[in-house]
């Protein structure tokens, strides 16, 4: 069953879709636009040595695709009747992934201030989560899919590395604000761009936050350009994503002239119209760092 082709067609509006799904009694949450189609499982070739929470390989209309076993992953256990099961095939990063779960309900429009950050009484389940949407008869779990493929595949995200490609860099005094609202990615940005040379780096955790203190530094008679010379910002995010913050600077008299930058996993060939629509003065598909890189470089040097 494909489900994102009625995905939100509105660019900034700070509104998403989210796939429900179940583990256990457990309900989380996935952005639609992550989601390629809804499988009923089929049987799985088992890879020798592989992590604990990777079943094995299917094969999708001749394309080879990995099956993470998400009860796994998140240490739940099995469902009681596999055959209810859901396979959630997923793309984002520029690779595709599938999801084991326990069943696949429904689809809720909402709205990114409805999304609350997770706090630290989450069961040890807070370094997964991103966000946390509270209903009237439970909450909604958002995961940090990133992460949980990073932490069963860790070369498939951002390393420090990977920018030794570039050569010798000097160092730089521009100052570049960050809004990501995964910490292991907010960690390993501000890490990486301090190899490449770029020092002063602020991060915020979401585009509210970040928006807010933007606007703080107008009202208090500061010129926010001299504050920063570039923003770099993810889509998905709680209370404000990507777009609307991006949409909210180019917007503001006191800010458009900020280079922002998108980067994020949700950067593919069907999506990049929405940043474009925004005003976004570049895209970056993560993990590719060394792109990004080279975006800073073209627009702040």
């Amino acid at each position: 069953m494909a489900v994102n082709e009625g995905v939100l067609t509105e660019t900034g509006t700070n509104e998403l879709e989210i796939v429900e799904f179940t583990i256990g009694e457990n309900r989380f949450g996935i952005n639609v636009i992550k989601v390629k189609e809804i499988l009923v499982p089929t049987e799985v070739t088992k890879v020798p040595h592989s992590h604990p929470s990777v079943e094995g390989i299917i094969d999708i209309r001749g394309e080879v695709v990995t099956v993470v076993n998400l009860t796994n992953a998140l240490g739940f256990a099995d469902s009681e009747d596999q055959k209810q099961d859901k396979f959630i095939l997923a793309e984002f990063n520029k690779a595709k992934i599938v999801f084991h779960v326990h069943n696949v309900t429904q689809i809720h429009r909402i709205s990114w201030e409805q999304i609350e950050k997770p706090g630290r009484m989450y069961q040890g389940l807070e370094t997964q989560l991103t966000g946390i949407i509270k209903r009237e008869e439970d909450m909604l779990l958002l995961l940090d899919f990133e992460k949980i493929v990073a932490d069963i595949s860790p070369e498939s995200t951002i390393h420090k590395e990977q920018i030794s490609v570039l050569g010798e860099r000097e160092r730089s005094s521009k100052r570049i604000m960050i809004a990501e609202d995964s910490g292991l990615l907010r960690a390993m940005l501000q890490e990486t761009l301090k190899e490449a040379g770029y020092y002063h780096t602020i991060v915020f955790e979401d585009g509210e936050e970040a928006y807010h203190h933007l606007q703080s530094l107008a009202d208090d008679g500061k010129n926010p350009h001299e504050e920063y010379q570039l923003i770099i910002t993810d889509i998905e995010m709680p209370r404000m994503d990507g777009h609307r913050f991006t949409k909210l600077i180019k917007e503001d008299e006191n800010l458009q002239g900020l280079p922002v930058v998108i980067f994020s996993s949700l950067i593919t060939d069907d999506l990049r119209h929405k940043g474009e629509k925004v005003g976004a003065n570049a895209q970056v598909s993560k993990p590719e760092i060394v792109d990004l890189i080279n975006v800073i470089d073209r627009n702040i040097l």
